[in-house]
């Protein structure tokens, strides 16, 4: 009987054979995404079922690596669920007027007088709004790239402002997906993550303003009226009925927030309260509101660009982001189970001992990751699974992590040619990659930002309590 136990013990597996399934999922990414395009949860099933062969042989049993997924997962259920409601969220919203209020005003509020600073902000608040930098850049980018061809403003540090502003509001957006799954990566909380990325991506943001004022006083001149951007505004007036009320949504979600009330029912009250809203001003059916909810908003304007602009939303919208963060946390529950992770981190460590190098440490691997898959979700995964028990061991909070891995991954990944963000980026804009790269300041002033916090320790806030996934922590 001792012989059998001893048979069936499970090896202990060497740094090479725990590299394996990384170097295995860089080069899926590598071929799968960056070739043939394929979706990322599938790369990350193979992924998983190689590292679970891989367990197979190093004699742990199915049933072990299928509690450690299972495990894995359960962690991550509370910021999924959140999740969910921000699909929900946007849908009833975007139903109600209450984000289409806030594009209009947006547009008819910020003076084009300065070009680049203009163009920065109104993405910036656009994209906060929506949650959406893709929507934006595609939208209300294309018609600040228009603008730019009429005064002669040239088109590398018209497309950075954009670029710049579309992903600062991406990433401070309680409806981003984005922004949502680098908490649920780094086992922090969403509003507690966006509070905290504020010491770092707001100051990145207003650097970004200032050399967009400087450099754009030559490129100053009176209000400008553009053909795109009047249909836009002109177009939500005509669909949606706006009034002060609309606010009351976005009134009830940040009284959640900021008196650290629980996040859920501050989000589903909002979002009854969208409903009932939709109804009374914008006369909404209460199968319109369904609908919504349930698949998105589905604008009918006759206007393909704010058609685009505001179909959002949805349970249904979350899907894809869920799926991939549950086969994410497939391929790490197994990672983990298997020790294999444990591993990795025991060699990681010899260059995190202080609070700096831990940063700086964070900061590489996220910003190699982003290069080799030029995947935003990939990028902030892989790190923030990596380093979370690290983190835990210095006893510094999850939202040091989770802020890291989103602006040193994320927002990285648009500034890559060849990711998919960046392909996209270039496709409507029609600028190239290195053109806009010098001008989306915000994306990568961050960058040093962050590690300048790392090695003076300002903002780097310890861990308070042991579950960091309830807002305060």
């Amino acid at each position: 009987m001792e012989i059998k136990n001893k048979i069936q013990k499970p090896k202990e597996p060497s740094l090479v054979i725990a590299l394996i399934p990384l170097i295995v999922m860089l080069l899926l990414f590598g071929v799968g995404y960056g070739i043939y395009k394929i979706s990322s949860q599938v790369l990350l099933i193979a992924a998983a079922f190689f590292t679970g062969c891989l367990g197979l042989f190093l004699r742990f049993k199915w049933k072990e690596m299928e509690e450690g997924i299972v495990d894995s997962i359960h962690k991550a259920m509370p910021a999924i669920l959140i999740m969910l409601c921000v699909g929900i969220l946007i849908g009833s919203w975007i139903a109600s007027g209450t984000i289409p209020m806030i594009i209009y005003y947006g547009l008819k509020l910020i003076s084009p007088k300065f070009f680049l600073v203009t163009a920065c902000f109104v993405c910036s608040v656009t994209s906060l709004a929506t949650g959406t930098s893709w929507g934006t850049i595609g939208t209300l980018g294309v018609a600040f790239i228009g603008i730019a061809m009429g005064l002669g403003v040239p088109l590398g540090p018209a497309a950075g402002a954009i670029v710049a502003g579309a992903y600062f509001g991406d990433k401070m957006s309680p409806f981003s997906d984005v922004a949502n799954l680098a908490p649920v990566t780094a086992g922090s909380n969403l509003f507690d993550h966006i509070k905290h990325m504020l010491w770092s991506a707001t100051p990145a943001w207003l650097i970004g303003l200032f050399v967009y004022f400087l450099v754009g006083l030559k490129y100053g001149g009176g209000r400008v009226e553009d053909k795109t951007m009047t249909i836009i505004t002109q177009t939500l007036k005509n669909n949606f009925r706006f009034n002060v009320l609309l606010l009351l949504p976005m009134v009830i979600v940040f009284y959640f927030a900021f008196t650290k009330k629980p996040t859920i029912p501050g989000m589903l009250l909002s979002s009854f309260m969208a409903g009932i809203l939709a109804v009374i001003f914008q006369k909404a059916s209460v199968l319109d509101v369904a609908t919504a909810i349930n698949t998105g908003y589905e604008a009918h304007t006759g206007v393909e660009k704010v058609d685009q602009l505001i179909s959002q939303g949805g349970m249904m919208s979350m899907m894809e982001v869920q799926l991939v963060a549950f086969t994410a946390f497939s391929f790490g529950g197994i990672m983990q189970r298997t020790g294999l992770l444990s591993i990795i981190l025991s060699h990681v460590k010899r260059f995190t001992n202080k609070v700096w190098s831990l940063v700086l440490t964070t900061i590489s691997a996220s910003i190699v990751t982003a290069l080799a898959t030029g995947s935003s979700y990939l990028s902030m995964i892989l790190p923030g699974d990596l380093f979370s028990p690290i983190y835990k061991k210095k006893g510094l909070a999850a939202k040091n992590l989770s802020r890291i891995i989103e602006e040193s991954g994320a927002i990285i990944v648009p500034l890559i040619p060849y990711s998919m963000a960046g392909v996209y980026i270039k496709g409507v804009l029609g600028v190239s990659t290195f053109s806009y790269l010098p001008w989306a300041i915000m994306n990568y002033a961050s960058v040093f930002i962050l590690a300048i916090y790392g090695f003076t320790k300002f903002t780097m806030a310890p861990k308070i309590r042991e579950d960091e996934t309830q807002i305060g922590s």
